[in-house]
């Protein structure tokens, strides 16, 4: 069994934040690019990998793992040498599982909110994020527009994001 990463990709898709964090683990990959216009996302053989015909999505190992956060985790505790996430067992461990799902489960789903302009409203009690000025004001240290600027430069600046673009 080989230890390359079979990452299926297109980089109009959540996956684009999956090949970044394939480059901050220095993990040996190979891409598999998944045409949207040819519905290769709903091919066969990719519905046998993911039923649900979504990216990001990567075989490793024998193993099929989907959803960007479980990615990211998974990616995380295979390839520890790149410190990338907090040991099991660490205090940290804690705050690291919370921000990463909270990211995935609460920021991304009000950030699409916003951008998309949905009414917020009618459904604030019934969506687990409330609303994107709910999500904003949860992190600590994350209130303002020049501290989340700031932190974004600091993120896109790292040498492993540059790459993930890059390719």
């Amino acid at each position: 069994m080989t230890d390359e990463i079979v990452f299926y990709h297109n980089p109009q898709s959540r996956s684009q934040m999956v090949r970044w964090m394939i480059e901050e683990a220095g993990a040996p990959h190979r891409v598999v690019p998944i045409d949207f216009a040819k519905n290769e996302h709903k091919a066969p053989a990719f519905l046998a990998l993911n039923p649900m015909g979504k990216l990001p999505t990567i075989e490793h190992r024998g193993t099929v793992v989907t959803e960007t956060a479980a990615i990211i985790a998974y990616l995380a505790d295979t390839f520890p040498q790149a410190g990338l996430a907090p040991a099991p067992g660490e205090p940290a461990r804690g705050a690291y599982y919370r921000w990463l799902f909270f990211g995935a489960g609460c920021f991304e789903p009000a950030l699409l909110d916003k951008m998309m302009k949905r009414p917020e409203v009618e459904r604030q009690a019934a969506v687990g994020w409330g609303s994107y000025d709910d999500v904003l004001a949860t992190p600590p240290g994350l209130k303002g527009e020049a501290i989340i600027d700031a932190y974004l430069a600091r993120l896109t600046a790292r040498p492993a994001f540059q790459r993930s673009m890059a390719g």
